[in-house]
Formats: C-alpha cells, structure tokens, sequence
C-alpha cells in the first residue's frame, strides 16, 4: 500500500516532455483511497464519537430520568403532604369555625343573660325603693315621724347612688326635692318636752295648796303678871280660827280626801298632756295644759316660788307647735311610677 511519501519517485520521468499525461491518473489513483481511508477515519472516529455521545446522552438522560422520578417523586410527597396539611388546615378551620359558632351562641346567650340579670337587678333596686318610699309616706301620715322619713330618703338615695345608673337620675332628683321640703320643716324637741313634763309629775307633790297657808300674825307678847283669863281664850281662839286673804274661796273648802283627788287628777293632766305630745295631738295637748294651769291658779298657793315656776313652765309647754303641716313625698313616688312605667 503506497503513502504520500511514494510520490517524489514518479516526479523523475517529468523532464521528458513526451510522457506528461499518465500523472494526474496516478496522482488520482493514489488520492482516492486516502480520502477514502480518511472518510472511512473520519466515519469511524465520527460513529465513535456519535456512540460516545449517544452513551453519554443516555446516561445524562437517564440521570436526569432518574432526578426528574427523584422530583417526582419529592413532588408527590409533597403534594400529598400538602394535601395533608390542607386537609389538616381544613379541619382545624372547620373546628375553630364551630368555636367561634359555639362562642357566638355563648356570646348571646350570656348577653341575654346578662340583660336579664340587669332588668332582675334593677327591678330588685325598684322593688327595694318602693318599700322605703311607702314606709316614709306612711311615718309622715301616720305618725308625722319627719325624722323617719328623712333617714329613709336618704337610705334610698344611698342606694340608687351605688347603682349609678343614669336611668335613675329622674327619681334622685324627685328624692332630692322631698328631702329638701322635709328638712325645712321645724323641728320640735319631742324629747326635752317630754322630759319637762316628766319633771312637772315629779314636782306636783310638793306644791302647797291654797287652802294650806299659814297666818303670818305673830300672838301679842303676853304681860307677866297681867294676863287674864279673857286674854288666854282669846289666844287660844285665834290660834284655832285664822283668817287668811285667798283668791278662791273654794280652795279653803277642799277636806283632805278632795286635797288628794285634786294632786291625782293634775298628775294625770300632766300625763295625758305627755302622751298628747308623743301622738302629735295638738288640741288634746292644749286642753290637759289648760286644765292644769286652771287647777294651779285655782287650788294652789300662787306666791309659792315652785307654784309659779310650774305656772310659767306649762304656760311655756302650751305655746308649743307639736303639729305642723307635714310635706309628702309625692314627687318621689311619681317618679318612681313613671320609672316602672317605662319598664
């Protein structure tokens, strides 16, 4: 087999002018298995490298097969951890739903409940003021007692202020004017009067009667050795007869038994008069002091100091206001009825 080396020989006959054709057919003739050597080279080496490629294309394509299957794979894994977790999600929003369904129920139910408790309360308070306001309205018409009704005014505006509620602010201030008007009407001493008069009672005993005064003439001195015997009886006569200045006549008439109906029947005057002034009765109070004024001037000794201290003493108790026009509450119970009527 010849190479390119082989050619310098064949080159030598070119100085002969009569050969120069047959060249170029050896020139071809040796070409043409070289470019076909090199075609078969290049084929060889090019299906060499195709299959080479082809290998490294399959073992690239299977690696990334095998990736693709791995991410795949993954991907499932994924998408059913995803489906879990949404599954998980939606059962967790399912039940935070019925919570909050429960909890709005719960909600209204103790908004309700506590409407309820509200108008329970609030009707407590009410059923708690009416009372106090019918006990004050009764101690004012019954007894005139202001004092109680006062207090029980304001142990009701008391309890109202606790509850400070606004829809309470019509009957506090219907309250507010009632006590006002209570507290400004005068207020008697029912005590100290009573106490005078216990005082007086006490006393009675020891005023001297009218009937009772001594004669203040003093006998005349008796001469020694010139009395007689018309003298001495007309001592004696004026030590049993004595004529007294008195400004009733009937007082010097009362025998003993009398002198003690006379004291009863004042101690009893006093009395009545006291329990007139716990009754607020004020004519019945006037009339026990007249009588007992009437009995002193009458039956008692007047220029006695305690007589006349006891004089001007009940003149003092009869002057007394046991009874005065009482204001009610009217305000307050109004209010107190437009209040409910609301309800």
């Amino acid at each position: 087999m010849s190479t390119p080396h082989d050619t310098p020989p064949v080159a030598a006959p070119a100085a002969s002018p009569a050969a120069p054709a047959p060249a170029p057919r050896h020139a071809l003739s040796l070409v043409s298995p070289l470019v076909a050597v090199l075609s078969l080279a290049v084929a060889i080496w090019s299906w060499s490298d195709s299959r080479e490629r082809v290998r490294e294309l399959k073992t690239e394509l299977g690696r990334r097969l095998a990736e693709s299957g791995k991410e795949v794979s993954e991907s499932r894994l994924l998408a059913r951890n995803a489906d879990d977790a949404m599954r998980q999600v939606s059962e967790r929003v399912g039940h935070i739903e019925s919570l909050m369904t429960g909890a709005q129920q719960q909600q209204l139910a103790l908004e309700s409940l506590y409407k309820d408790l509200v108008q329970g309360r609030d009707q407590w308070t009410l059923a708690e003021i009416e009372q106090v306001l019918l006990t004050a309205a009764q101690q004012l018409q019954l007894a005139g007692n202001v004092k109680a009704a006062i207090i029980a005014l304001e142990g009701a505006d008391t309890r109202l202020q606790r509850a400070n509620k606004p829809q309470f602010t019509a009957l506090r201030r219907a309250i507010a004017s009632d006590l006002a008007q209570l507290k400004a009407v005068p207020s008697l001493d029912e005590v100290g009067a009573s106490a005078r008069l216990e005082a007086l009672v006490a006393r009675h005993g020891s005023w001297p009667l009218a009937s009772a005064q001594r004669s203040e003439a003093k006998p005349a001195a008796r001469a020694e050795g010139s009395r007689d015997l018309g003298q001495e009886i007309w001592t004696e006569l004026k030590h049993i007869v004595q004529i007294r200045r008195v400004d009733r006549n009937e007082a010097i008439l009362l025998p003993p038994d009398q002198a003690y109906f006379l004291r009863e029947n004042l101690r009893l005057r006093l009395l009545s008069a006291r329990l007139a002034l716990l009754a607020q009765d004020q004519a019945g109070f006037r009339a026990d002091l007249d009588a007992v004024a009437q009995m002193l001037s009458r039956y008692f000794n007047t220029r006695d100091a305690g007589v006349a201290a006891a004089q001007k003493e009940v003149k003092r108790l009869a002057s007394l206001q046991i009874v005065t026009r009482l204001p009610g509450i009217d305000a307050s119970l109004a209010a107190l009825d437009a209040y409910k009527g609301n309800l």
